[in-house]
């Protein structure tokens, strides 16, 4: 069900305790016009931009005040926020959900590279998850042990002994008593989870879309099959793209005519995006052994995953650009490894570039090398040899 009004009107035409779980992703009074166009050229286009602090709290408060009117009473109630005024909603929702019925301030973390502030990267945003009573629905989802945990360990039952110190428990043989059978780690209050790229399959090009993903998780953390989803500020249809995923019945409000016919397509045509992130995780992206790793930390190296070219690009730049390095791979294709070295050079005007050779090359096959690759090899002598620190330049000077 979809309304195309603004979601006050909306809320005040609903039932008491019709709704099962509430997420929303209102204004964050960022005092900001967000723009975006899509790929096919449409200009999609919100204002969040409010005279006063107050008045942004004021429309808050009307819309949250309903919004608990019409949540049942074992619902729960996901708000969207940043850092812009995430501190006067939790004041806002201590106060109309109380503050006994704050269970979660939800980390949503996620890379988004940008060099151009001054300060730390913003790669956060926060939800606030209300109940609207002590009896609520939850659905506790376990991920896999961190590699640091010792498995075999956490098998094993523990008690308190009489210092109160825990200790494993054994039995009247001294034998270890295995416990109760674990399913992981329970979910934490951060999320990893991807922003979503350019070039994802579920992206509309509407501004401030969430990823279905996100939505999922809150979704089945807090509801059943069957159940209500409300959201109240729908704009692309995350929300309901991940309730019509999961089975559940769905409310989306928006009063953007715009926000409303992309959420019909959507849910018309239902797309999530797989993320290898969160399926692989982030191990499988890193393609560098510990040998590797280490000569390029002793460069000074930034490393490079996944890239067939280029193994790391030095932090110091030469002549102005970048001085990318790869390291030997295959001691019967150096002629081969360093063409594809130089294309990824030539790439990133590179007037300089590095090649690691695991054995000593030949003089014959060092003379077909082009000058502005410089070799040196992977033992310590002959990279004493070659490296010769420069405070103005590189960490090393670079030899032909």
């Amino acid at each position: 069900m979809l309304y195309n009004e603004d979601c006050l009107s909306a809320l005040l035409g609903m039932s008491a305790e019709s709704v099962d779980l509430i997420y929303l992703d209102p204004p964050f009074f960022s005092q900001k016009k967000h723009r975006l166009l899509n790929a096919e050229g449409c200009v999609y286009e919100f204002d969040d931009i409010w005279n006063t602090r107050e008045e942004y709290l004021s429309f808050m408060k009307a819309r949250l005040t309903e919004m608990r009117r019409v949540l049942k009473s074992d619902g729960s109630i996901f708000v969207h926020c940043n850092h812009d005024a995430v501190h006067y909603l939790r004041i806002l929702l201590d106060e109309i959900f109380s503050e006994e019925n704050f269970r979660s301030e939800i980390i949503w973390s996620y890379k988004r590279w940008s060099n151009s502030q001054k300060g730390l990267i913003p790669n956060h945003q926060t939800i606030l998850y209300y109940t609207k009573t002590q009896h609520y629905k939850y659905h506790t989802i376990y991920q896999d042990y961190s590699p640091t945990t010792n498995v075999d360990q956490i098998l094993q039952d523990r008690v308190r002994n009489k210092s109160g110190k825990c200790e494993y428990k054994k039995d009247s043989d001294g034998e270890a008593v295995i416990g109760k059978e674990k399913k992981g780690v329970p979910l934490s209050d951060v999320w990893d989870i991807p922003f979503l790229n350019p070039k994802a399959k579920e992206r509309v090009g509407y501004p401030t879309q969430k990823p279905v993903a996100l939505l999922k998780r809150i979704i089945h953390l807090a509801s059943d099959e069957g159940d209500v989803v409300l959201d109240p500020f729908c704009g692309s249809g995350s929300t309901l793209v991940a309730a019509k995923l999961l089975n559940r019945r769905y409310i989306g409000i928006d009063i953007s005519s715009d926000a409303v016919k992309i959420t019909k397509e959507r849910l018309n045509t239902l797309c999530e995006s797989e993320s290898s992130l969160l399926t692989l995780g982030a191990d499988s992206f890193r393609t560098k052994n510990t040998h590797d790793l280490s000569l390029l930390n002793q460069l000074d190296c930034i490393v490079v995953q996944r890239n067939k070219g280029i193994d790391g690009i030095l932090k110091s730049y030469f002549g102005g650009y970048p001085v990318p390095v790869k390291i030997q791979a295959n001691a019967a294709l150096v002629l081969e490894e360093i063409s594809a070295l130089l294309s990824a050079a030539k790439k990133r005007k590179a007037l300089k570039c590095i090649y690691v050779a695991r054995n000593v090359i030949d003089d014959d096959l060092l003379s077909l090398i082009p000058k502005d690759v410089v070799v040196i090899y992977d033992f310590n002598a002959q990279i004493t040899q070659k490296i010769k620190f420069e405070s103005t330049t590189l960490p090393f000077q670079l030899q032909a």
